[in-house]
């Protein structure tokens, strides 16, 4: 992987600007965080005209930074967590490291396509924003996505889901959720856009591995602190009532807000 460019202007913040709100559950995000449909990357692929570098920002434990790898020769994955990148998926043309988000260390012009995986709400985006400008190469992409909160299958179950999600730990969630919650529609975003399609994701969960998700929340780690007690068991136990068998699965479903954009000069713009 290619080292920082000689002669660059350092205008990087520090990585304690960036909040990280998930150090402390990279365990449990590993393994309970929703995996992204391989369509979404088939898609990103169309994106750009070379396919020799992405840099995958916010990479947590590489659950967009490996499927890239299947399309890009080299993913350059950074997350501001080291306890995240220490538990991320090994993949030989993924290269992790503990960075901020406008961190890149890359070279100018080195990146065909920049991706952000539920993550860009925590960044310093003007800062971010600056290294794209410096790192995306001519004709590359810059790509946002989020989830929300989700639907989960059941006429019983998604009403008590509802209830717990929004009134026992809404409140709890962190300012920047604002964004999630509008699909990132509204987030700051100063690039030639287009159109992303309609894309979902899905898991088919039981009982623990949704409330193994629900232990990841940043709402939930905030509730914990601020009342020094845990939301988890009263969801657990409401969910009991009305799931069935513990071990049956139900769909899980969240659609996914994308955000698409190329810079604003000269070799900008989609492929033609």
């Amino acid at each position: 992987m290619a080292g920082p460019a000689a002669g660059r202007q350092n205008h990087r913040s520090s990585e304690g600007t960036i909040p990280d709100h998930f150090s402390g559950v990279a365990d449990a995000y590993a393994q309970y965080r929703p995996h992204y449909p391989a369509s979404l990357f088939e898609y990103l692929a169309t994106l750009t005209p070379r396919h020799d570098l992405a840099w995958d920002v916010g990479a947590g434990n590489g659950q967009a930074a490996v499927p890239l790898a299947e399309h890009y020769r080299r993913v350059l994955a950074t997350d501001v967590s080291a306890r995240q990148i220490a538990n991320a998926t090994p993949h030989p043309r993924v290269q992790y490291r503990t960075a901020a988000a406008q961190d890149s260390g890359l070279p100018a012009h080195a990146a065909d396509l920049i991706t952000v995986a539920q993550a860009a709400h925590w960044f310093d985006l003007p800062a971010f924003y600056r290294e794209v400008e410096l790192v995306l190469a001519p004709g590359g992409a810059l790509v946002l996505w989020t989830y929300g909160t989700p639907r989960v299958d059941g006429e019983s179950v998604q009403p008590v889901f509802h209830h717990w999600s929004s009134t026992v730990v809404g409140p709890y969630w962190p300012a920047e959720r604002r964004w999630v919650d509008e699909g990132y529609r509204t987030l700051p975003f100063p690039f030639a856009e287009i159109s992303p399609p309609k894309l979902e994701l899905t898991a088919d969960w039981n009982l623990r591995e949704l409330l193994g998700y629900l232990d990841t929340w940043s709402s939930v780690g905030q509730y914990r602190k601020v009342r020094n007690a845990d939301p988890v068991p009263e969801a657990a136990a409401a969910l009991a009532e009305v799931w069935g068998m513990a071990e049956a699965t139900r769909t899980v479903r969240w659609p996914l807000g994308l955000r698409i954009g190329y810079l604003r000069r000269a070799g900008g713009g989609p492929p033609v």
